[in-house]
C-alpha cells in the first residue's frame, strides 16, 4: 500500500501577517482551490494502490488538520501530534513507525503540507515511476526542473542515468549565489530540492539506523509512548526532547548510496514568500496579483492581498507586496520578500502578540474575533458551530454579557441551564461556572462583552472540555 506521509509541522513565517503561528501557511487558502493542506491531499487522490493518509502535526495544530481532513472527506486519517520541531528526518521517521504498525511492506510517499502543485498528472506520472525505485531499495526524492535561477532553493545534481525517468543522485548542493545558480541552469544537471520523497517505510528506518542511530533510537522511545487522545495519536513531549533535531538529507540522503532523483516538471513552488505566491499566481493585464477587495490604477508587477470588508487601494506603484490583515498591515518591494521573516523575529523580541495570533483565532468548537479592547474590556464576535460545545469554565478577574446575533444558544451558568434565541442575552457573574453550546443545525453568532480587572486568554479554568483541552 502507498502511504502519503503529510509533513505538517511548518510555522509560516515568511507569509506574515496573514500567515501566523496560530495559523500557518498549509492551513490557509492562498489560491482559491482549498487550502495547501487540501490540495496536498487531493493531489494523492488518483494515486495507485492508496492507502488511508499519515499527517504528522503539532499539538497546536490539531484540530486545524482534524477538521480540514474532515472537510476533504478523509474520515480514516492517522493523526500523529508532533510534541516540538525536530525537522524533518525524525518526523518521517514518526510517520515511518507508524506505516510499519499498519503493513510491513508499506511504501510511504512523503509530502509537506504547504506546496503548491499546478499539473497533477506530470505530478502522478513522477509517483508512478518513483514507485519501481522505491520497491527496488532506493529511496527517491523528486528534483523540479529549474526554470530560473533561484538562490532560494537547495538543488540536486544529477549522476548516471537509473533507466528513461531517473538518475541516481550526484550530490546535494546547499543555497547558491545567483551566479552558480545561473550556472546550473545553463548546464541542465542541477534541479531543485524539493523536499518530496518515496521509499519504503522499512528501508528509511534501515538507512536513518545506519546513519543517525540516535536520532532513530530517540524517535522509537518516544515512537512507543503515544497515546490516543480522541482522534490523535499523542507523543509523550518529554521522551521527544531527547530526538536529535536533523533534516532527512543531513541525516539520511546525503549519505546513502541508494538516493535517487526523479526530475518533474509540475507547476511546483513551495510558496516560501510572498513573491514566490505571486509568481505562482494568476496575474491581470499589468501582472499584479489581487485577492480580496482591491483597486489597482497605474499599478504593474504588484502582489495586492487584502482581508474581508477591507479595500485596498494601490495607485502608481510598482513591484510591491502591500498585504493587509484586520490588525496587521505589511509593505515591501517583491525583491525583499525573503525578509519578511526578519519582521516577525522583531515582533516576538519585542513581545508583542501580531507574530503568533490573528485577530481572528480559530478553536475546535469555531471562531472569536476580537472587534475591540481596552483597559478593562474587551468586545468578541464569537462563532460557534453547529452542535459545538465550549468548555465549562470560569474565569478569575471577568464577568461576561453574552448576546445572541443568530442561531440557538443553549447557555450553562451555575446550577442553571436555558436557551437563549436571538436578541437575547445573558450576564456571566466573575467565578460563575458556565458552558456555551450550539443545539442547532445553523452557526450560532454572538457578541460577548467582557468586563473586569484582566481580560487575557489565560484566565480560563476549564472544569471540563469536549476537546481533551480541561
Amino acid at each position: 500500500m502507498l502511504i502519503p506521509l503529510i509533513l505538517s509541522g511548518g510555522s509560516g513565517t515568511r507569509l506574515w501577517p496573514v500567515s501566523r503561528k496560530n495559523l500557518p501557511k498549509q492551513f490557509l487558502n492562498l489560491t482559491g482551490h482549498g487550502t495547501l493542506f487540501q490540495q496536498t491531499l487531493a493531489r494523492t487522490r488518483h494515486l495507485p494502490d492508496l492507502a488511508p493518509p499519515i499527517v504528522v502535526v503539532t499539538d497546536d495544530h490539531r484540530f486545524l488538520a482534524a477538521e480540514q481532513l474532515r472537510e476533504a472527506g478523509i474520515e480514516d486519517a492517522t493523526i500523529v501530534l508532533e510534541p516540538l520541531a525536530r525537522n524533518t528526518g525524525p518526523a518521517i521517521a514518526l510517520g515511518a513507525l507508524t506505516a510499519l504498525e499498519r503493513d510491513p511492506q508499506a511504501l510511504l510517499l512523503v509530502l509537506p503540507a504547504d506546496h503548491l502543485i499546478s499539473h497533477e498528472e506530470p505530478f502522478g506520472r513522477a509517483v508512478e515511476a518513483a514507485l519501481r525505485l522505491a520497491n527496488d531499495g532506493w529511496l527517491v526524492t523528486f528534483g523540479i526542473r529549474p526554470d530560473r535561477p533561484e538562490t532560494g532553493f537547495g538543488y540536486i545534481r544529477r549522476a548516471e542515468p537509473l533507466g528513461t525517468d531517473a538518475f541516481r543522485v550526484g550530490r546535494f548542493v546547499e543555497k547558491p549565489d545567483h551566479a552558480t545558480a545561473e550556472a546550473y541552469l545553463a548546464d541542465g544537471s542541477h534541479d531543485w530540492n524539493s523536499g518530496m520523497f518515496l521509499f519504503t517505510a522499512a528501508r528509511y528506518i534501515e538507512e536513518l539506523g545506519r546513519y543517525a542511530p540516535a536520532m532513530l533510537d530517540a524517535v522509537r522511545a518516544a515512537h512507543v509512548t503515544a497515546r490516543r487522545d480522541l482522534d490523535f495519536a499523542r507523543v509523550d513531549a518529554e521522551a521527544f526532547t531527547r530526538v536529535p533535531d536533523g533534516s532527512i538529507d543531513y541525516a539520511v540522503m546525503e549519505k546513502t548510496d541508494r538516493a535517487a532523483v526523479v526530475p518533474l516538471s509540475c507547476g511546483w513552488s513551495d510558496i516560501g514568500s510572498w513573491s514566490a505566491l505571486w509568481l505562482a499566481g494568476e496575474h491581470d493585464a499589468e501582472g499584479n496579483l489581487r485577492e480580496g477587495d482591491t483597486l489597482a490604477l497605474d499599478t504593474r508587477n504588484c502582489l495586492l492581498h487584502s482581508h474581508e470588508r477591507h479595500l485596498l487601494a494601490a495607485v502608481g506603484v510598482d513591484d510591491l507586496v502591500v498585504v493587509s490583515t484586520p490588525d496587521a498591515t505589511l509593505v515591501a518591494h517583491r525583491d525583499a520578500a525573503q525578509q519578511v521573516k526578519q519582521i516577525v523575529e522583531e515582533l516576538q523580541r519585542s513581545g508583542r502578540s501580531e507574530h503568533s495570533i490573528h485577530r481572528v483565532v480559530q478553536r475546535p468548537w469555531g471562531s472569536y474575533d476580537s472587534l475591540e479592547s481596552a483597559e478593562r474590556f474587551q468586545v468578541k464576535r464569537i462563532l460557534v458551530k453547529p452542535g459545538a460545545t465550549l468548555s465549562l469554565q470560569k474565569h478569575h478577574h471577568r464577568a461576561e454579557h453574552w448576546i445572541v446575533v443568530s442561531g440557538t444558544a443553549e447557555v450553562t451558568c451555575d446550577d442553571k441551564v436555558f436557551l437563549l434565541g436571538e436578541n437575547q442575552s445573558t450576564y456571566i457573574p466573575l467565578g460563575s461556572v458556565h458552558r456555551l453550546r450550539n443545539p442547532g443545525k445553523l452557526p450560532l453568532e454572538l457578541i460577548e462583552v467582557q468586563s473586569g480587572s484582566y481580560l487575557g486568554e489565560d484566565d480560563i479554568v476549564r472544569l471540563d472540555d469536549a476537546y481533551g483541552r480541561a
